[in-house]
């Protein structure tokens, strides 16, 4: 993919830029990782840090949808789908509630690179159909879902949402104030 490494240097990178813009204009995210050594690999995780939490007031990934399956080399597990669900929750994203791990992924596959006629390639199916389904029904809900009580609040408050920075600037300067002899001299 040429994605490099998170850096926050990087984050003009036009692969940076291609990821990014792809999450925002999808509805939902499909995840899919190997599982290795009981988690999900570095090059999964290293795109997922690219993509940000937030860009100054707007949450990039909230209330998209998100599904998660992983493959693996031996016998079936789940901490890769349970890794990246966490994940997603902490994007804010919801969650399918169905799932898929292939144990032996290896041997689920033809010479063309296609899943051969099993359970396991039906269940991936029934996941998709689901995920699907499950994407149409919030895209109904999205604006009722993304609202929040603190957004709100602060839009009331401030008269718009503030940037990370803008919070963190007003933050430091009320740690300062309350730090100042002024401030001690207020009883």
């Amino acid at each position: 993919m040429g994605l490099p490494v998170r850096d926050p240097s990087l984050e003009e990178h036009p692969k940076v830029q291609e990821l990014r813009n792809l999450s925002k204009w999808s509805e939902g995210h499909v995840w899919v990782s190997p599982e290795m050594h009981g988690c999900i690999t570095g090059v999964f995780k290293n795109q997922i840090d690219w993509l940000p939490l937030n860009t100054g007031s707007v949450r990039p990934t909230q209330g998209r949808t998100c599904v998660v399956l992983q493959v693996n080399g031996g016998s079936q597990s789940f901490n890769a789908v349970n890794e990246l669900r966490r994940l997603a929750r902490w994007m804010r994203m919801p969650c399918c509630t169905n799932q898929s791990s292939v144990p032996k992924a290896w041997q689920e596959f033809d010479d063309d690179g296609r899943m051969k006629d099993s359970g396991f390639r039906d269940r991936v199916v029934d996941v998709m159909e689901e995920f699907y389904k499950f994407t149409l029904i919030m895209r109904e809900h999205a604006d009722a879902l993304n609202d929040r009580f603190s957004e709100r609040k602060e839009v009331a408050q401030k008269g718009r949402l503030l940037t990370q920075a803008e919070k963190e600037k007003l933050k430091n300067e009320a740690s300062a104030d309350a730090g100042s002899p002024a401030a001690g001299s207020k009883k």
